[in-house]
């Protein structure tokens, strides 16, 4: 399939779309949680920090990321400890949390696959959590999906290039140049670029501006997944 983005073209068979702000609509839950659990341990850090340094990233990685951003020694118990209190408040979170799509994100999916592409979902959160978010959503494989890759499916989470790898074992897809990363952070772009993606897109309807998008230099920035849709 021959994919047409502002004067690009690509040879397009496989879409990787992260989850958290780019397919789902969750508030940025998860980053108000990492920064609860931060102030909770007694460390000041403001939300544009946990967001601009943690999103996208495994999630003890994005603690690590942050307290060293606010230039902390660093002490892989207090990590450790702060990332335990936030899986915690994580469930009570959404527990209480309206999970929505992204608007127009299952007919994005659907249409791509009808278009004979494959869809796979990353995230850098646990399995666990993913698939909470995805039955909230009543989102399941394969109707919605071809695969779901987790940061506890890998060694290396982002920017390492693993989850894309393992989604493209997993599709049958064996040239990079064939597959897009969509995702609404720099460290999404970041992962697309290590797998030398044919497409990296960064989104801004999530955790990080159109300007913090564009620092890890995508090959296109959207403001919804619409425009990913070939005419």
């Amino acid at each position: 399939m021959v994919s047409t983005y502002r004067g690009k073209e690509s040879m397009i068979r496989l879409y990787v779309f992260d989850m958290a702000g780019t397919t789902i609509d969750e508030q940025n839950v998860v980053y108000k949680t990492i920064r609860q659990a931060i102030i909770a341990a007694g460390i000041d850090v403001s939300q544009e920090t946990v967001q601009a340094e943690g999103a996208g990233k495994e999630k003890s990685q994005a603690i690590r990321d942050i307290l060293a951003a606010l230039q902390l020694p660093p002490d892989e118990s207090q990590v450790q400890s702060i990332f335990s209190d936030f899986k915690s408040r994580l469930v009570e979170a959404y527990k209480q949390l309206d999970v929505a799509e992204q608007q127009g994100a299952s007919n994005i999916l659907s249409g791509l696959r009808e278009r004979g592409c494959k869809v796979v979902l990353n995230t850098g959160y646990d399995r666990k959590t993913a698939e909470s978010l995805l039955d909230k959503l009543a989102w399941s494989q394969p109707e919605m999906y071809d695969a779901l890759v987790t940061a506890s499916d890998v060694e290396r989470g982002r920017p390492h290039p693993d989850m894309i790898y393992l989604a493209m074992q997993q599709t049958g897809i064996k040239d990079a140049a064939e597959v897009a990363k969509i995702g609404d952070s720099t460290v999404d772009i970041l992962e697309g670029k290590n797998a030398n993606c044919g497409l990296t897109v960064g989104v801004t309807t999530g955790a990080q501006t159109r300007d913090q998008l564009a620092t890890a230099g995508p090959d296109l920035i959207v403001d919804t997944l619409a425009e990913l849709l070939p005419q």
